[in-house]
């Protein structure tokens, strides 16, 4: 009897259209709040999730940039390299070791004539992205086996084999294919034999064993040292804000194709730091509409609570009740904006996928952890309110 009481006082003191208010209000905030936490989830999830992952970009061959101030002094100095190799993100470095000798390279096939001066690079094989047996080297072997880049045997293809007339080559044939190998000493001209091992989209060089690299640069190398000018690094995030302007900064270039992403991140964090500002703004406004609405409701029923109280019944016991009809529907407004915010998930993975883009079907476990903090904040706002005027009515 006293419930049915106290629903009958409420309903008459609540104002639908302030009702109405309210539950838009926060069904808009928690749309956007939780939106921001869902987009940087999706976002992180497309920069380091091992379906993303692109081995290419994540690897940055820098030097520096050949300018009229650096022409002639390109190479990089230890203090430059270290400095490099200590920032955050940078995970691993490696350093590209030029040959100190001249190198030739020609075709023994009669079908296939080719003479080029080439140059010969080397780097840790952890940096290579070609998997090959043949891939090792000793001063036994009677072969130096190579690593060219795509870029190569496409400009062959597609310029000089078409406009000279010559037959185009597939990637087996070229590995096929033996090339002697002619390298210039203080005395005259040494001949090996090489074999393209594999194809590289990764550095754009003629990679040979670091071993190989070592012991030729001691044998036949014509100058005593030579620093290196080229390194790669393994980043997590090739588009990293901060490390386009640590190279920016420090007058480095790398491939602009895998960095260009830094001005799409930058759009994304902004969007994201607005989406959290404007829920947040709204946030407060609903939970001031909501304030302002229980105070209201209580207010018009001043009287007949002060009676109530009067006649015995206790203000927890009030307050009990009046969170019983207040609360539920912060409860009901939470769960459908998951809902929502689910289906417009599964929606952007589909539309994504059909870009060779992943990201997970379902919504990510940090947007529910938001949403539940966010009811707990509702929870205590609306029983500090509660308490707060029917404390004041009494």
């Amino acid at each position: 009897m006293l419930n049915q009481l106290l629903k009958k006082l409420i309903r008459t003191g609540s104002g639908r259209t302030r009702f109405i208010l309210a539950i838009v209000g926060l069904s808009v905030a928690l749309l956007l709040i939780l939106s921001a936490v869902q987009l940087q989830s999706n976002y992180n999830d497309l920069l380091h999730s091992k379906t993303n992952q692109d081995s290419i970009a994540n690897f940055l061959v820098i030097n520096k940039a050949v300018t009229d101030k650096t022409v002639g002094a390109t190479s990089l100095t230890d203090a430059e390299i270290t400095d490099l190799k200590r920032q955050p993100f940078v995970d691993e470095m490696g350093v590209l070791t030029p040959s100190r000798f001249k190198v030739a390279a020609q075709s023994i096939s009669d079908k296939i004539p080719f003479y080029s001066d080439i140059f010969f690079e080397s780097v840790p094989d952890e940096f290579i992205d070609v998997k090959s047996d043949d891939w090792k080297w000793d001063e036994h072997s009677n072969f130096i086996p190579m690593i060219v880049p795509n870029q190569f045997l496409d400009m062959y293809n597609f310029g000089f084999a078409t406009s000279q007339d010559l037959p185009q080559l597939t990637q087996e044939l070229v590995k096929s294919l033996p090339i002697e190998i002619r390298i210039k000493d203080v005395i005259g001209r040494v001949t090996y034999y090489g074999k393209v091992v594999g194809f590289s989209d990764r550095i754009s060089s003629v990679l040979v064993p670091q071993p190989f690299m070592d012991w030729a640069n001691k044998e036949y190398g014509t100058t005593v040292s030579s620093k290196a000018s080229r390194v790669v690094i393994r980043t997590k995030d090739p588009g990293n804000p901060e490390l386009v302007g640590y190279l920016k900064d420090h007058g480095l270039t790398t491939d602009a194709d895998k960095t260009r992403f830094s001005k799409y991140r930058q759009v994304v964090d902004t969007v994201v730091t607005i989406s959290w500002f404007t829920g947040a703004v709204m946030l407060l406004f609903a939970l001031l509409i909501f304030t302002l609405f229980i105070q209201l409701t209580v207010a018009s029923c001043k009287e007949e609570i002060n009676l109530l109280i009067t006649l015995g019944t206790a203000p927890k016991q009030l307050q009990r009740f009046l969170m019983n009809q207040f609360f539920p529907p912060n409860i009901l407004i939470v769960a459908l904006t998951l809902i929502v915010l689910a289906v417009l998930q599964l929606l952007l993975k589909y539309f994504l996928e059909a870009q060779h883009i992943y990201i997970s079907s379902f919504i990510a476990a940090s947007t529910f952890v938001a949403a539940v903090f966010i009811l707990a904040v509702l929870w205590l706002v609306n029983a500090m309110t509660i308490k707060k005027y029917i404390a004041a009515t009494a």
